[in-house]
């Protein structure tokens, strides 16, 4: 997956997005990130489909994600950022997103939330990140 560029540009924005962040917010970061890049599940054509990293190395974990009988709640971020998980077990619950853009603009615009003193951006030109905490810096 992280051969696509639209899910390694998601992957890197949730990364972008942890820069400056409070800890309370980086926790949850962590949290957004384990469910979609690593556990993401999504809507196709009215078809589950697993597009997590986690999900597609495991041959067990894909089909508990895809399975009736596997817990799947609706892709809702404020939730999804506070459940806890297990790291060395099958995962007994999976946020399950209408479809991957949904799942990217949803956690873009609860990342817009985050306090902090500056934004980033990564410049692909120069291949690194610029801090703005200026106008001076806006141009």
């Amino acid at each position: 997956m992280f051969c696509d560029p639209e899910f390694a540009a998601f992957s890197q924005e949730i990364g972008m997005a942890s820069l400056g962040a409070p800890d309370d917010w980086i926790e949850k970061l962590a949290t957004l990130y384990w469910f979609t890049i690593e556990f993401g599940v999504c809507r196709e054509d009215g078809a589950l489909k697993a597009y997590g990293a986690g999900c597609l190395s495991s041959i067990e974990e894909l089909q508990n994600c895809v399975c009736d009988a596997s817990k799947k709640l609706p892709f809702e971020v404020p939730e999804i950022a506070v459940t806890k998980y297990p790291i060395t077990t099958i995962q007994p619950v999976y946020f399950v997103a209408p479809s991957f853009g949904e799942a990217k603009r949803k956690v873009r615009e609860y990342s817009s939330q985050i306090p902090r003193a500056f934004t980033a951006r990564y410049n692909p030109y120069t291949q690194s990140v610029e801090l703005i905490n200026k106008r001076s810096n806006c141009v």
